[in-house]
């Protein structure tokens, strides 16, 4: 039987140091690493390299991680490639605007290799955990597609980045139900991740954009609900 491919890790920073020091920890893991020293280097390298990961700096020549992460959410062959920024940058407006571009965490430098090591993993998990669940889900006139990670109504298709789109997925399995912000945090971004409550209706505000106001719900001092007029189908 051949080998599973390793999964594929690009880091993107302008300090030499961190890449040899993240290149040689990866590594050592298994993961196939690549590296590039800024932004608009690593916009290139990911299209070319279609990794499963990608560690981005935020302060970089050329481009800075958080234009890099939004073009990178541009594409459509990335849309399930994670996007974890590691960066010195402790304010709380640059940790939501890394979020508002489609990042998946926010980890601040000195970084302690064998915690990051961990937190990579834990994503991983996340998306094994996940491989059986139904493929798609239909509610009302919209159809939600895990193989492609894409929303159609009618013959409209609309590409979503992978935390808009796992957030959307999960209310939907569950129409009409209320959820919190800590609810949604847990479930989607999982316990090993510390992201700010803001972050999730930053995710809802970016889907009710894309999919229509009136599908995701506020219920005040509560939290959110996916609102189903009709039984939800699951399609395998």
């Amino acid at each position: 039987m051949a080998n599973k491919p390793a999964l594929k890790i690009l880091v993107v920073d302008d300090e030499e140091s961190i890449l040899e020091l993240l290149t040689y920890n990866l590594e050592k893991q298994g993961y196939d690493v690549r590296t590039a020293s800024n932004g608009q280097a690593g916009v290139d390298l990911a299209k070319k390299f279609h990794p499963d990961l990608v560690l981005l700096d935020i302060m970089m020549p050329k481009m800075d991680g958080v234009e890099a992460c939004r073009q990178l959410r541009a594409v459509p062959e990335l849309s399930k490639t994670y996007i974890v920024f590691l960066t010195a940058r402790a304010e709380e407006y640059s940790e939501v605007a890394a979020f508002d571009v489609g990042a998946d965490d926010y980890i601040l430098k000195p970084i302690k290799p064998r915690a990051l090591i961990s937190r990579i993993a834990a994503l991983f998990r996340r998306d094994s955990a996940k491989k059986n669940i139904s493929n798609q889900i239909k509610i009302d006139d919209l159809l939600i597609d895990r193989t492609s990670y894409t929303v159609r109504t009618g013959s409209h298709e609309i590409g979503l980045p992978k935390k808009e789109f796992e957030l959307l997925y999960f209310l939907a399995q569950n129409p009409n139900k209320v959820f919190s912000r800590d609810d949604l945090l847990q479930n989607i971004w999982g316990t090993d991740v510390y992201v700010l409550s803001r972050t999730v209706d930053v995710h809802i505000r970016k889907l009710r954009e894309k999919i229509g106001e009136d599908t995701i719900v506020t219920v005040k001092g509560v939290g959110y609900k996916f609102k189903a007029n009709t039984q939800k189908q699951f399609v395998s």
